[in-house]
């Protein structure tokens, strides 16, 4: 069977976005509301991913270590409700990888691995190239916070928390026509 699932991209969705690299514990800072929402997507039944771009590693700026420190933290945040986190340390100025987003390996091997669904799918992120991962896949798209002005997009909120309110009406009003 299927499963349902919300792809998640990290920095300005689900910690707080720094406008540089975060890699230290002391930076990484969940926001308000992550854990809630988090909470409420998996009470409705959805697998949870993070995929996140980790360009700073190819640079030398940080490790894998410090990566995985970071996740550390956001699943004791979270009440470990994600299920898995994929990351890509490639830049493209250093190593090209077709897991960076706006490429979509990432989800591909995540879809694959979990029997996801794309149809029942969302992916939450905060730029562009998040929603463009997502088409690649069939997978619908919202994206949060204010770095695109206002109807930019056909599913804009302010944060996660309206992200997942917004998950749970759209699947209701799915359920309704089927």
């Amino acid at each position: 069977m299927l499963q349902k699932c919300v792809f998640l991209d990290r920095d300005g969705v689900l910690n707080r976005e720094r406008g540089d690299y975060t890699y230290t514990l002391e930076d990484f800072e969940v926001l308000p509301g992550v854990p809630e929402a988090l909470a409420l997507l998996k009470q409705n039944g959805y697998f949870l991913i993070v995929v996140t771009n980790q360009g700073g590693i190819a640079k030398g700026l940080y490790t894998k270590a410090d990566v995985m420190a970071c996740h550390q933290k956001l699943q004791e945040r979270c009440n470990h409700l994600i299920d898995a986190i994929y990351y890509a340390p490639s830049h493209p100025h250093y190593s090209e990888s077709l897991s960076r987003k706006p490429d979509s390996l990432m989800l591909e091997r995540a879809m694959a691995r979990y029997s996801i669904d794309p149809a029942q799918s969302w992916m939450v992120g905060d730029s562009h190239r998040d929603l463009e991962a997502a088409e690649k896949v069939g997978v619908r798209s919202i994206i949060v916070g204010d770095k695109y002005s206002p109807g930019s997009y056909t599913w804009q909120v302010e944060d996660l928390w309206q992200a997942a309110q917004l998950i749970i009406s759209s699947r209701l009003e799915v359920d309704v026509q089927v």
